[in-house]
């Protein structure tokens, strides 16, 4: 048993939803008398892949004593369920030389050239690609000093006018909180804070439940980069209209 970090349930605040239980990897959250639970701590890596998945903010990391982690009792475990194991810290290694798929090669747009698509219509107020959060480096020129807008994938379908109210001299970091993965989120965006320093920082989702998991990522990664920029996030309904702003 060591100090480690570690899932913690607030059953208070647990409805038994169950979101967080296909999406913890190891299998270690299950749902008991209505509630979620740690199943064992052996079976928790601790990295809270599961978070950014609950609608209730019901689980969090904190450190304490705990058995160590088991990679092999997770693959028995996994393996009881019909599962199988799949290694969360098991990431492709970077190209050694830049990739030539635009998808991941950095650019900065001329949004003064950008031209409606029609009569009548907004110009669009991208000033740089790409825009999805896991394909830019935190130390991306285009984030530098920036007032940041992260929004949540949906947003930007759901805002007739996503462009000109949201986006406008902002740069673009789009993601989903209930697919995607939690954790590296909170890495991510930390370093974005660390290295990039924004003047600001806006976070953008509908008002889903599992979408209020965004702005509990990038809180999350502010306190851990002991940032002092603060977090206004604003909520859209599903027919694009601003419900909340804070």
């Amino acid at each position: 048993m060591a100090t480690r970090k570690i899932i913690e349930i607030n059953e208070d605040l647990c409805t038994g939803c169950g979101d967080c239980v296909p999406n913890c990897a190891e299998g270690a959250i299950q749902i008991v008398d209505g509630k979620a639970k740690l199943v064992a701590d052996l079976y928790c890596d601790g990295l809270g892949a599961c978070m950014g998945h609950c609608p209730e903010g019901a689980l969090k990391i904190i450190e304490r004593d705990a058995d160590e982690y088991d990679e092999e009792e997770v693959k028995k475990l996994l393996h009881s369920q019909g599962r199988e194991f799949v290694p969360q810290d098991h990431a492709p290694a970077a190209p050694e030389t830049p990739p030539a798929c635009p998808s991941v090669r950095l650019k900065v747009l001329n949004t003064s050239m950008a031209q409606p698509h029609s009569e009548g219509t907004t110009a669009s107020a991208l000033a740089h690609w790409p825009v999805q959060l896991m394909l830019i480096p935190p130390t991306a020129p285009f984030l530098k000093n920036a007032d940041i807008l992260i929004a949540a994938d949906c947003t930007a379908f759901a805002s007739a006018d996503f462009h000109s109210a949201h986006l406008a001299g902002k740069a673009l970091l789009i993601g989903c909180p209930k697919l995607d993965n939690a954790q590296a989120y909170v890495e991510k965006i930390t370093e974005i804070f660390q290295e990039a320093e924004p003047k600001s920082m806006s976070v953008l989702v509908m008002e889903v439940p599992c979408c209020s998991g965004m702005k509990m990522l990038v809180e999350k990664a502010a306190e851990l980069s002991g940032t002092k920029v603060s977090v206004e996030t604003t909520v859209l309904g599903i027919n694009g209209g601003v419900l909340q702003k804070a």
